[in-house]
């Protein structure tokens, strides 16, 4: 069973823009994906599609073989907080708790077991390269600390997906070659099912494939052709 499946998905915005039409994919638990495309092509919208917080025009997503169509609010919150996990861009790591209360908020959304939280967050820190760090706070981390933080509380709970959402674009391009190969890593370490949107030809490097976006659906693209 796939961990991610679409089939025929359409996603039209304003009017008359269409971003994609009857587009099809899946993903294997421990495969890394990478979307690419231009600015505005719809890459983040079809991430959230993914995730359950947009809706297609037409066409299904099943995470897991559970099909997001037709679930309420309530069961797609309880999907995301169980069976995924979300690297951001901007980290969106909160500055006033510390590293370790950053990486078990995950745990603290679905198990009462605060002990239990606070030792998978530890594992998960050293994981990432950040032992004995658990009680810093993330404002006194740079930004590539920072990104090794999210990736962490991404997989902390281990979800069957991660959705990442150009996951390096703000780091500097050696701090973000470091933190690809970290994050490529602990993904496939972990057995889960990844998804990254970029328009990073090094980001998308990392990838088992690389699918581009266009209106017209997805494009199989060679990593020797992203990379040259």
């Amino acid at each position: 069973m796939h961990a991610i499946e679409t089939r025929g998905l359409t996603k039209t915005v304003g009017r008359d823009r269409r971003l994609f039409h009857d587009l099809s994919m899946a993903v294997a638990p421990g495969e890394l994906v990478a979307i690419t495309g231009d600015s505005g092509v719809g890459k983040s919208t079809l991430l959230n599609i993914f995730a359950g917080l947009d809706d297609a025009d037409a066409g299904e997503v099943r995470i897991e073989g559970m099909a997001l169509a037709g679930l309420g609010e309530a069961p797609r919150t309880r999907l995301r907080r169980e069976r995924i996990g979300f690297v951001f861009q901007a980290f969106h790591i909160l500055p006033y708790l510390t590293l370790e209360q950053n990486v078990a908020l995950p745990l603290a959304l679905i198990s009462p077991d605060a002990a239990a939280a606070r030792a998978r967050a530890g594992d998960m820190l050293a994981e990432v390269g950040l032992a004995n760090r658990g009680r810093d706070y993330a404002r006194d981390l740079s930004g590539g600390e920072l990104q090794r933080v999210a990736i962490a509380r991404a997989l902390v709970h281990r979800p069957a997906v991660i959705l990442a959402d150009e996951p390096t674009g703000n780091l500097d391009p050696d701090s973000a070659t470091r933190i690809l190969d970290l994050f490529a890593r602990a993904v496939r370490s972990s057995g889960a099912a990844a998804v990254i949107v970029t328009h990073s030809a090094a980001t998308a490097a990392v990838a088992d494939r690389v699918l581009q976006l266009t209106a017209h659906g997805l494009i199989e693209q060679t990593l020797m052709a992203v990379d040259g």
